[in-house]
């Protein structure tokens, strides 16, 4: 009976001695961390070129900055590794590391856009590569039911899924790398130079035409001929005249 007695006693004076760590609430998950395209990208795989390239160029930098310091949206299309490995060999060695920026920005739109708004966006899409004239980025978006187009002038891509999408950063799995007309268009054939006049024509010509010392000599000698003509019929005149 002793024994229960202070096992009451005991519990009690827990109870009433630490009411504050029985009360406390449980604590909150961590919030997560700012908006990282390159781990995004990491965690769904195959984009290991795509990685790569944003680091590199430092585009990864310039997205993370804009999505956590502003409230501006942004879309990525995102090609595989599949993808890359589909551009001729030595395609991207040869790029300068300005086109290899601008390369990776035409794959980026400044603003958000669902699948649905795909449908309804006009054309060309600005891309953070610059000016979506004809010629230089443009970029064109076609939508068949669910389905939806990129096409760049170069290449003919397709959405193939949607990797991440937080309603302010969209990335899209493309099937090709958009290669952009400024960079991959085949340069326009050179006019044709206008025929040269050929040597044996013109030594032909120059042949032919007398040159100036020619007409002089032919001057000089119609000149003596006709002083010799007037001194014959002179002659001839004062014989005739003695004669008579």
């Amino acid at each position: 009976m002793m024994k229960q007695c202070a096992f009451f006693f005991s519990l009690v004076f827990f109870f009433f001695h630490f009411p504050a760590t029985l009360a406390q609430p449980s604590q909150a998950p961590a919030p997560s961390g700012p908006t990282n395209i390159t781990q995004i990208l990491e965690k769904a795989g195959q984009y290991t070129i795509l990685i790569r390239l944003m680091k590199g160029t430092q585009v990864a930098d310039q997205i993370n900055t804009q999505l956590n310091n502003s409230n501006q949206g942004l879309t990525v299309f995102a090609p595989t590794d599949n993808a890359f490995s589909t551009l001729k060999a030595g395609t991207l060695n040869s790029l300068t590391d300005q086109q290899k920026v601008q390369l990776i920005q035409f794959h980026v739109v400044p603003n958000f856009l669902s699948i649905s708004q795909f449908q309804t966006v006009s054309n060309p899409l600005r891309t953070q590569a610059g000016n979506s004239n004809n010629g230089e980025f443009p970029l064109n978006v076609t939508t068949s039911g669910n389905q939806v187009n990129v096409s760049t002038g170069i290449v003919d891509a397709t959405v193939a899924n949607t990797v991440y999408t937080d309603n302010q950063l969209a990335v899209y799995q493309v099937d090709k790398v958009l290669l952009p007309l400024d960079i991959f268009a085949p340069p326009s054939p050179a006019e044709a130079p206008a025929p040269a006049k050929s040597k044996k024509k013109a030594s032909a010509d120059a042949a032919d035409s007398p040159s100036s010392d020619d007409a002089s000599l032919d001057s000089s000698d119609a000149v003596s001929l006709m002083r010799r003509a007037m001194g014959v019929s002179f002659g001839v005149a004062v014989i005739v005249a003695f004669c008579l």
